[in-house]
């Protein structure tokens, strides 16, 4: 498998068979070339924060992968459908659901519906929470927010135990912040038996 992410917390996700994209938002869209995308099977969103799905994003995404499906949760669905795109909230082959709520943004911004999601059996992506109990072998890891703290989700993968972390959601932090948090989390995790990428925009990681 291999993953590659985008800036913030959106993840190209290739499978042998299949190809998924996670979150596609407003931070990741300049960095993401879609002219050099040749497949995409699915375009996964946890919930509708701009830094998760950002429109015109979305809508380049389909105009050249028509037969995408979309999985989201409801209030994502019924906005697509506002926008003349087919999306659904069902789980289907590939994609299971878990429990992931939305940390409070309470009272800057109401809390959206959200969903974390466990793709082709392989990663977990669990949107803007710390608050979930499960995950797969590949953990794509919040590590800051304004609803969350970088030593909760230390913390949250020292329980859970993934084999490898995927650091999203730290487009808040200074560059030389970023990496320093990176080393010092890949110091920690990888005494615990867990490997810890220092990802970097739109280089692929390899994961056999």
């Amino acid at each position: 498998m291999k993953i590659t992410k985008f800036v913030h917390a959106c993840l190209l996700v290739e499978g042998e068979q299949r190809v998924g994209l996670f979150d596609p938002g407003v931070y990741s869209y300049p960095a993401f070339d879609i002219a050099k995308l040749a497949k995409l099977d699915d375009i996964l969103i946890t919930h509708n924060h701009q830094d998760h799905i950002y429109m015109p994003f979305v809508k380049d995404l389909v105009a050249k992968f028509p037969n995408t499906r979309i999985t989201a949760p409801g209030e994502v669905v019924d906005q697509l459908k506002s926008e003349g795109i087919s999306a659904t909230s069902s789980q289907s082959e590939g994609i299971r659901f878990f429990n992931s709520p939305h940390e409070s943004t309470e009272p800057l911004f109401p809390i959206p519906q959200e969903i974390g999601i466990h793709y082709l059996d392989k990663i977990s992506h669990p949107g803007d929470s710390h608050s979930f109990n499960e995950t797969k072998e590949i953990l794509a890891l919040p590590m800051t927010a304004p609803w969350g703290a970088s030593i909760k989700a230390l913390n949250l993968a020292l329980e859970l135990k993934p084999k490898y972390v995927i650091p999203i959601h730290d487009w808040h932090w200074h560059e030389e912040a970023r990496k320093g948090m990176y080393q010092g989390f890949k110091n920690f995790l990888e005494k615990q038996g867990i490997s810890f990428f220092e990802a970097e925009t739109g280089q692929p990681i390899d994961i056999n």
